[in-house]
């Protein structure tokens, strides 16, 4: 496909949420296009690691034909192209998208960050339901654009955040309506992650690139750089232009619980601090590329139809937790040992592990004591059933069926985990004091002030960079 032809179709099918293009109805076969055999055809596009398993789980729901195969790197196409033989593989996305839009009705993406809404949009714009890895979206524009387009477009969204289908959000859910632990103000979620390198400069050497992969593919939405080692397959999540660190790779499993339990939507404000990186003596190391070592984001959130006030968000990374609740006994696991989320209400508080797994109610003992009417359906699978659930959602047909993670929640889930994210970009930026001496910084001692309608920061204009990005020449944009 010639470099042209790829920026026409990136302009009038996948990009100007300004000015969006409804596609023709022959094009799509109708309205929530189902296939002649009632099964869902789903193109993949990243189909190693994550993509791999997720095309796995959508095919063994018994209802969907894994139709295409979409990936710029070979050496991590092996499993799924022997799994799905039958499967016609392309390397670049926009060629399959033009010249195959008729014959699948759904695609799942499992990328790098950066190009998730990109192809996500294409996608929509071309009548496809769509199931797209966490977090939704790598910057907070993208999120809200995404989540206009799928109402806009009729189609069955789903993220990749499984907690969301599973049992254990839906008992704390339970827990809260019945007013058990009254009415929840604060909570803490903290992680270990990240788990792979952080705060670091970007390598100086210049390897060549593999021959397998397609490296300007690859980059798609992000600046033109050289290629380097030890990048691909996971570590991409540590560099600002591709992935959105700790708080991307696990935020939306773990802010996903308080958000549906107490109604959150979009913050107020958020405020961070980071860990430093000294190089010497004296010497703070300003590496800009790359997300820090850990770090921690308090977000505020208006007060909702289940709170009575205000709710502060505490998130922590790298190894932070907060102080263990004196309801919980000295041996007893806090969250999951790595991970957690810890309600504090007006009566008591509950915790759960990643995914909203195992949810308790402090003391322990209260899990006898506590009897609480089921209210909530279950999702058939639990967490698991995620991945039949948009199957089943999409041969339903938009607005047939409800869905545990359409844009409509994840795109606001997404945000709050971006928000987050300007908090801890702008906490490490150098400011050189007019002494000359040294430097000041300021946005680690700045509490950030949000315009949600305008989606802009208020009262510290350097964080709003990170906002909207550009994309790199001949990747269009979202508007």
């Amino acid at each position: 496909m010639h470099s042209d032809s790829r920026r026409n179709f990136i302009k009038t099918t996948a990009m100007a949420a300004a000015a969006f293009t409804i596609v023709p109805r022959h094009v799509l076969g109708g309205k929530g296009y189902l296939a002649p055999s009632d099964r869902l055809v789903i193109a993949g596009v990243g189909v190693g690691g994550k993509g791999r398993s997720d095309l796995n789980s959508f095919f063994q729901s018994g209802k969907a034909d894994i139709g295409f195969l979409c990936d710029v790197d070979d050496r991590m196409t092996a499993t799924s192209r022997e799994r799905f033989p039958k499967a016609k593989f392309y390397k670049d996305w926009r060629e399959m998208f033009e010249k195959e839009a008729k014959s699948f009705d759904a695609v799942s993406v499992s990328t790098p960050d950066h190009n998730h809404a990109v192809i996500a949009m294409g996608a929509m714009q071309l009548g496809k339901h769509v199931y797209v890895q966490k977090p939704l979206t790598h910057d907070i524009y993208e999120a809200r654009m995404l989540t206009k387009a799928a109402d806009r477009y009729k189609v069955v969204t789903q993220m990749g955040n499984q907690g969301a289908s599973g049992d254990g959000v839906r008992q704390l859910r339970e827990w809260y309506d019945a007013g058990v632990i009254g009415d929840v103000h604060t909570v803490y979620i903290w992680t270990n992650r990240p788990i792979w390198p952080q705060g670091i400069p970007w390598p100086k050497e210049k390897p060549p690139v593999p021959k397998e992969l397609d490296w300007d593919l690859w980059l798609g939405t992000a600046p033109q750089k050289d290629y380097v080692d030890n990048l691909i397959p996971g570590s991409w999540r540590g560099w600002w232009d591709y992935g959105t660190g700790a708080l991307g790779d696990l935020g939306c499993h773990l802010i996903e619980a308080p958000f549906r339990v107490l109604n959150l939507k979009y913050a107020l404000d958020v405020q961070a601090s980071v860990s430093s990186v000294f190089t010497a003596f004296g010497q703070r190391g300003f590496f800009p590329d790359s997300c820090p070592p850990a770090s921690h984001a308090t977000l505020t959130f208006p007060k909702t139809d289940k709170t009575k006030g205000k709710v502060t968000m505490h998130w922590m990374d790298g190894g932070i937790k907060p102080e263990r609740p004196e309801e919980l006994g000295p041996d007893e696991l806090f969250g999951d040992g790595n991970s957690g989320i810890l309600f504090i209400g007006t009566k008591g508080k509950m915790m759960a592990s990643e995914y909203a797994a195992n949810p308790r109610l402090l003391p322990l003992s209260r899990m006898q004591e506590v009897k609480v009417k089921q209210t909530l359906k279950r999702v058939p699978g639990s967490a698991d059933g995620h991945y039949a659930q948009w199957v089943e959602g999409a041969i339903a047909g938009y607005g047939n069926m409800e869905l545990s993670s359409p844009f409509s929640l994840a795109g606001p889930l997404t945000e709050a985990v971006l928000m987050a994210n300007l908090a801890i970009r702008v906490a490490d930026i150098p400011v050189p004091r007019k002494s000359g001496r040294g430097n000041d910084y300021p946005g680690s001692n700045t509490k950030l002030l949000w315009d949600n309608e305008q989606m802009r920061v208020t009262n510290f204009d350097a964080a709003n960079q990170f906002v909207k990005r550009e994309y790199r020449q001949g990747w269009g944009n979202l508007g």
